[in-house]
C-alpha cells in the first residue's frame, strides 16, 4: 500500500513538472542553446546574399532607377502651377475731400500650364533607360562578386579545418612517441635527453595546434558575422576541397566571354550614354524649341471677370552656330567625351585580355605544383614511417624523428595550401570570364 502511494506521488510530481516545464520545440536548442549549425556552401551563399547591407543599398538604387525608367512621360509632362490671393481695400476720402468712402474686398485665383519641348528630349529618355540598365548591371556584378568572396572564405575555412585535423594528428603522434620514450627510459633502454626532446616535441605540436585553433576561430567569427549569424551560435562547415585538372583554351574563352564581362558592358553603355548626351546637347542648343503656355485667372468668383490667355513661342538659337561660343564649346566637349570613352573601352579590353591569359597560365602551371606537393607528402609519410622504425631499433636519434614528423606536417600543409590556391585561381578566372566557377570546372 505504501509503495503504491509512493508511485502515485512520484507520477503526479512528474506530470506536474512536465506541465510546468514543457519540452523545448525542435530546433530551439540549436538556436538558443548554442547548438551546432551545419553550413554548406549553398547555405552560406544564401545567408550572405540575404544579409549583406551593401547589396541592399544597391537594390534600393536599382529600384529608384527602375521607377524613373517606368515614368519616362515625366520628361514631357507640363509644369502646372496655381495661385490664390485675397485683398482688402478702401478709399480714405470722397471726391469732396473729407468723407470716408466705401470699403471693398477682392478674391482672385489663377491656374497656369507651361509646356516646353525641344529636340533633345528623346535622347534624355534613352539615357534614363541606360541608367537603369547600368544600375542593374552594377547590382548583378556586386552580387556575383559577393558570391565569389563568400566562396573563397568558405574554402579557406575548409582548409583551416583540414589543417587543424593534420595538426591534431601530429600532436597525437608526438604524444605517443613521448609515452613510448618515457616507458623506454624507465626500463633503461634510452637516455634522459631523448625523453626531454620528445616532450619538447609534444609541447611544440600542442602550441602549433592552439595557435591554429585561435586563428581559425577568429576567421570563423568574422565569416559568420558577414552571413548575419549570431556569435552565440556555433557553426560547422560542410564540404571539402575537391579539385580536378582543368584544361582551358584562353584565346577561345577571350573571344567568347570578353564581351560579356560587366566592366566591358559598362564601358559600352557609357559610350552609348555619351553619344546620346552629345546628340541631346547639340539638338537642345541648336534646334528650335517650342513653348506653350495657358493661363486662367478669376476674380471674386465672378464668371464675367474670368480671363484666359494663351501663348506659343518658338525659340531659334543663333550663338551655338558660331564657332568659339560657350554653347559651341560645350557641344565640342561632348564629342570629345565620346572619343575618350572609346579609348577607355580599348584600355579595359586590353587589361581584361592580359588578366585572363595570366590567370589561365597560372592555373595551368599550378597543377604541376600540386602534383609535386602530393609526391612530397607521399615521400614525407614514408620517410616518417622508416624513421620511426629506425628509432625503435635504436638506429635513429630522437631529433631525426622530430625532424621527420615536422617534415610530414609541412608536406601536408603545402599540399593543402596548393589545393586552396588552385581553387582560388579557378574562382578568380571564373570572375574574369563572367562565368560560374562550377561550369568552368566542368
Amino acid at each position: 500500500m505504501r509503495n503504491n502511494l509512493r508511485r502515485r506521488f512520484l507520477l503526479t510530481a512528474f506530470l506536474c513538472a512536465l506541465a510546468w516545464f514543457p519540452p523545448a520545440a525542435p530546433g530551439a536548442a540549436e538556436v538558443n542553446g548554442g547548438g551546432d549549425l551545419i553550413l554548406s556552401l549553398e547555405d552560406a551563399l544564401e545567408r550572405g546574399l540575404e544579409n549583406n547591407l551593401t547589396l541592399k543599398k544597391n537594390l534600393l538604387d536599382l529600384a529608384d532607377a527602375e521607377y524613373a525608367a517606368n515614368h519616362l512621360w515625366s520628361e514631357i509632362f507640363p509644369a502646372i502651377s496655381g495661385s490664390a490671393s485675397a485683398g482688402y481695400g478702401s478709399a480714405l476720402f470722397s471726391g469732396n475731400g473729407f468723407e470716408l468712402n466705401e470699403r471693398g474686398q477682392t478674391l482672385s485665383a489663377g491656374l497656369g500650364i507651361n509646356l516646353s519641348l525641344n529636340a533633345g528630349i528623346p535622347f534624355s529618355m534613352k539615357n534614363i533607360r541606360l541608367a537603369y540598365q547600368a544600375r542593374l548591371l552594377n547590382y548583378e556584378d556586386a552580387r556575383r562578386q559577393l558570391e565569389i568572396q563568400i566562396t573563397k572564405n568558405f574554402y579557406s575555412l575548409i582548409a583551416d579545418r583540414d589543417n587543424l585535423a593534420y595538426l591534431e594528428d601530429i600532436l597525437s603522434l608526438a604524444e605517443r612517441q613521448y609515452e613510448r620514450n618515457r616507458i623506454a627510459f624507465n626500463n633503461g633502454l634510452i637516455g634522459e635527453l631523448a625523453v626531454l626532446q620528445s616532450r619538447l616535441g609534444v609541447e611544440n605540436a600542442r602550441y602549433n595546434l592552439s595557435a591554429a585553433n585561435s586563428a581559425h576561430a577568429n576567421r570563423m567569427g568574422e565569416f559568420l558575422a558577414s552571413l548575419g549569424i549570431g556569435h552565440n551560435i556555433r557553426a560547422e562547415l560542410e564540404g571539402k576541397i575537391a579539385i580536378t585538372k582543368i584544361e582551358l583554351d584562353p584565346e577561345a574563352l577571350i573571344q567568347e566571354r570578353l564581351p560579356q564581362r560587366p566592366d566591358i558592358v559598362s564601358r559600352r553603355q557609357e559610350i552609348e550614354r555619351l553619344e546620346n548626351e552629345e546628340k541631346r546637347t547639340a539638338l537642345s542648343a541648336r534646334a528650335p524649341s517650342l513653348r506653350l503656355s495657358v493661363d486662367w485667372a478669376g476674380r471674386s468668383f465672378d464668371p464675367f471677370t474670368d480671363t484666359i490667355s494663351g501663348s506659343a513661342s518658338v525659340n531659334i538659337p543663333i550663338d551655338p552656330w558660331i564657332s568659339g561660343t560657350k554653347t559651341a564649346q560645350s557641344i565640342r566637349g561632348a564629342e570629345t567625351g565620346v572619343e575618350k570613352a572609346k579609348l577607355d573601352l580599348k584600355i579595359a579590353e586590353d587589361a581584361a585580355i592580359t588578366q585572363i591569359r595570366s590567370l589561365a597560365a597560372n592555373l595551368r602551371n599550378s597543377w604541376g605544383g600540386i602534383e609535386i606537393a602530393r609526391l612530397s607528402l607521399s615521400v614525407a609519410e614514408r620517410s616518417y614511417q622508416l624513421t620511426e622504425q629506425g628509432f625503435r631499433n635504436g638506429a635513429v636519434e630522437s631529433l631525426v624523428l622530430e625532424d621527420a614528423r615536422n617534415n610530414l606536417a609541412n608536406a601536408r600543409q603545402r599540399l593543402l595550401q596548393s589545393e586552396l590556391a588552385y581553387q582560388t585561381m579557378i574562382l578568380d578566372l571564373s570572375a574574369a570570364l563572367n562565368i560560374n566557377w562550377k561550369d568552368l570546372a566542368k
